[in-house]
């Protein structure tokens, strides 16, 4: 029986299309991997920087490569894929903005999701305690997170029109579970967005 997917890459799962190519970049244990080959027939490939999660991937079948997003991309032909998938990852980026263009050089489409650091949780613990703070999507302290960038939705959208990205669709989660889209950059815990160049 199939694990059940975080509510960001369950989104991802249900708008892939069948029988097309996706990358899947930060693909970690490969859950998504496995479901879209599984579910949809797609042909899915990965990149992950973290040794253990490849073994895990290719103990699973799954085709992935230990490898450094930030530079090694660059490697992947143009338009090679059909989506290119960031999860959770962005924040993790030496250069967001090259790793956006990246994303859609290699794909067609992108899906990318991040943690929103404007959540209103996220505000008060730092208002509250002038620390910053450690939640359930960010659980580790600040010396020891792999984050370097802090991303809000208005920054991601910003930034997308910056670059003369197109804002496809978006969606907001918060507590594992979809809403709307109203005072998104307060409300949501994590955001996901489908682009496209």
């Amino acid at each position: 029986m199939a694990e059940p997917l975080r509510p960001d890459l369950a989104a991802i799962l249900e708008r892939v299309e069948p029988g097309t190519r996706a990358l899947d970049v930060g693909c970690g244990d490969g859950a998504l991997m496995a479901a879209l080959r599984d579910q949809k027939g797609v042909d899915a490939r990965g990149i992950e920087i973290d040794g253990g999660c490849v073994a895990a991937c290719v103990a699973r079948g799954l085709s992935v490569v230990q490898g450094d997003a930030d530079r090694d991309l660059a490697f992947y032909p143009d338009g090679t894929f059909d989506y290119a998938i960031l999860s959770q990852t962005l924040q993790t980026a030496a250069r967001p903005d090259h790793m956006l263009s990246e994303l859609l050089r290699v794909g067609r489409r992108a899906f990318v999701s991040f943690p929103n650091f404007a959540y209103w949780r996220m505000r008060w613990a730092l208002a509250s305690s002038g620390r910053m703070p450690v939640t359930r999507h960010l659980p580790v302290s600040w010396y020891e997170t792999a984050n370097i960038h802090h991303v809000t939705v208005k920054d991601f959208e910003e930034l997308a029109a910056g670059l003369g990205i197109a804002v496809e669709n978006r969606w907001f989660f918060t507590r594992e579970r979809e809403i709307a889209p109203r005072q998104a950059n307060w409300r949501a815990e994590y955001a996901l967005f489908e682009v496209s160049g």
